[in-house]
């Protein structure tokens, strides 16, 4: 990516005896856990966490209500501190909406798993940030501001570290005055917690082929807002979920509506990316969402502060990849743990970093270095997580073969015979990956969206400005094209180029002259809020998302 036939300067190396890239729950708990193990051995354990954010928490984005199983475990005194989590679920309510009406479903009648009392509302960025200190208290190296952009393999094909970004890079691929060459972070195992569609992990899975034997891995697209609420209006504690409208019976999703500390209240919509019309846009579809009478009067006279999206991971039990590679393992949303029917996952990517790091301390004490984790993968399979996962294996698929209604319902009847050990369905597939899900635009309806009001509903730019969203602008552009010719030459006339709708961030367009005549597809990688959705929706799987220069993206205060 520099001058052509200039010579690049040696990298900087350093070593350590575990490398963790991503400052995400997952990675911060292997790290404190890590240095827990050490303390109790009375060994020494260095430890490095690479984030690509400008800060620790800059890129989380969750809803997020919090099983605290992990913390218990990883911090049992936390409730005696002051901590970011503060707010307990006193009211949990759940609904099936219609286009003007809201019908509640009963908390008895709902699988035990489903209840949110005991749970908290966060931030889990602001719990990131908290965990951080933890981390670097006990002696955990965080460096922020540093995208691994590159994975280093030893001779026998095992990880034996990654590389961070190469910084003052210019468009043209040139090195710039302000050219500093990338570090090499070596150790003798490497842990991948770069949350869903991570960039070295999609490498990793594709490379040893981690997904052999499993269901392809499914994905949804989160979108979330922040805002400041009439104190009238505001009911700390307050969880409410829906599902239905505005989506059809056959297109998967739902909200979510979370009142937590400062008259503050977080409002979201998971879309589910298996869904087929090339002309549904997912913010769109959010933004009509608040319109509902059942939701609307809580942004009465309130003050939206915060937007962000993010890819989540879907698939649950039967496709989370192997965790274990040569030299190192996967963790949390990069494998896949979260709960789809509890839209929670922090709990489980806090466990599967504990987990992971239980069996490095281990294989460090027998002097092992660079070689496979191979209880790792059985393992958890065997712990809470799996067991928390395997309960809701069939709501997934499901909810995609029968739709909304009766897949929910049938659903529900799999959690509730689950909770006495046994399926009526045993375990099912989920058919084709989501990228190859779309119909012909031919086949489907264009969908009229109403033009926002600026008040409660919003367009994509204004929402991204939210964000906080930056990138050095001289720079290579980070969502590559494997050709540049197929967005116009075959997304266009097949799909009418969805990605100029499934991007929340208004990334993708395709320009045309006055007359209408000359499409261009144009990409606008300064908006990009990193949340993945065009690396895993693009029929032609044409773009490959990879990390931009460090610091950049989103910088989300509280999200």
């Amino acid at each position: 990516m520099t001058d052509e036939g200039a010579e690049l300067p040696e990298r900087e190396r350093m070593d350590f005896d575990v490398v963790i890239v991503g400052a995400g729950p997952s990675g911060l708990a292997a790290a404190i856990r890590l240095k827990q193990l050490a303390a109790e051995a009375g060994a020494e354990i260095s430890v490095v966490v690479l984030e690509k954010g400008s800060e620790v928490g800059a890129h989380i984005l969750s809803g997020a209500v919090i099983d605290p199983i992990a913390i218990d475990r990883l911090l049992p005194d936390w409730r005696d501190e002051d901590s970011p989590i503060k707010t307990a679920v006193t009211d949990d309510r759940f609904y099936y909406l219609g286009p003007a009406g809201a019908l509640r479903l009963p908390n008895f009648a709902l699988p035990p798993l489903m209840n949110n009392h005991g749970c908290y509302v966060v931030s889990l960025g602001n719990v990131c940030r908290w965990l951080a200190e933890k981390a670097e208290a006990l002696g955990v190296e965080i460096y922020p501001g540093f995208a691994a952009a590159e994975l280093i393999y030893g001779d026998n094909g095992e990880v034996l570290g990654v590389a961070t970004g190469d910084m003052g890079v210019g468009a043209d691929g040139a090195a710039k005055d302000s050219f500093m060459r990338g570090m090499e972070l070596v150790g003798k195992y490497v842990l991948i917690g770069e949350g869903a569609r991570g960039s070295l992990a999609k490498q990793l899975i594709d490379r040893y082929d981690l997904s052999a034997g499993r269901q392809p891995q499914k994905f949804g697209l989160g979108l979330k807002e922040l805002w400041e609420i009439d104190p009238a209006r505001h009911k700390q504690g307050l969880v409410q979920h829906s599902f239905g409208w505005p989506l059809d019976n056959r297109t998967g999703g739902g909200s979510f509506l979370y009142h937590f500390e400062d008259n503050q209240v977080a409002v979201g919509f998971v879309l589910h990316l298996n869904y087929t019309n090339p002309y549904l846009s997912p913010f769109e579809e959010f933004q009509r969402f608040k319109t509902h009478p059942l939701v609307s009067g809580t942004f009465e006279g309130a003050k939206r502060i915060a937007y962000g999206a993010r890819a989540l991971t879907e698939g649950g039990w039967q496709s989370v990849p192997k965790l274990n590679f040569p030299g190192g393992a996967l963790l949390g949303c990069a494998a896949g743990f979260m709960n789809v029917p509890r839209i929670k996952g922090s709990h489980n990517a806090m466990l599967s970093g504990m987990l992971a790091a239980e069996h490095v301390a281990a294989a460090l004490a027998e002097g092992r270095a660079n070689d496979d984790l191979a209880d790792l993968d059985p393992a958890w399979r065997a712990s809470d997580i799996g067991r928390d996962l395997k309960r809701v294996r069939n709501a997934k698929p499901l909810w995609s073969k029968f739709g909304t209604f009766l897949g929910i319902s049938l659903g529900g009847m799999d959690m509730w015979t689950n909770t006495a050990g046994f399926s009526l369905f045993g375990t099912l597939g989920h058919g084709k990956p989501d990228h190859a899900t779309l119909k012909p635009a031919d086949k489907c309806k264009p969908i009229d969206y109403p033009k926002p009001d600026g008040k409660l509903t919003f367009d994509r730019l204004s929402s991204v400005f939210l964000s906080n969203t930056n990138h050095e602008e001289d720079q290579p552009v980070h969502l590559q094209l494997a050709d540049a010719d197929v967005p116009i030459r075959d997304n266009l006339p097949l799909y009418a180029e969805p990605a100029q709708r499934y991007c929340p961030a208004g990334v993708y367009e395709v320009m045309r002259d006055d007359d209408g005549s000359n499409p261009r597809f144009v990409i606008n990688a300064q908006n990009c809020v990193h949340c993945k959705t065009c690396d895993i929706k693009d029929p032609a799987q044409n773009i490959t998302w990879v990390p931009p220069e460090g610091g950049g993206g989103p910088n989300y205060p509280n999200m």
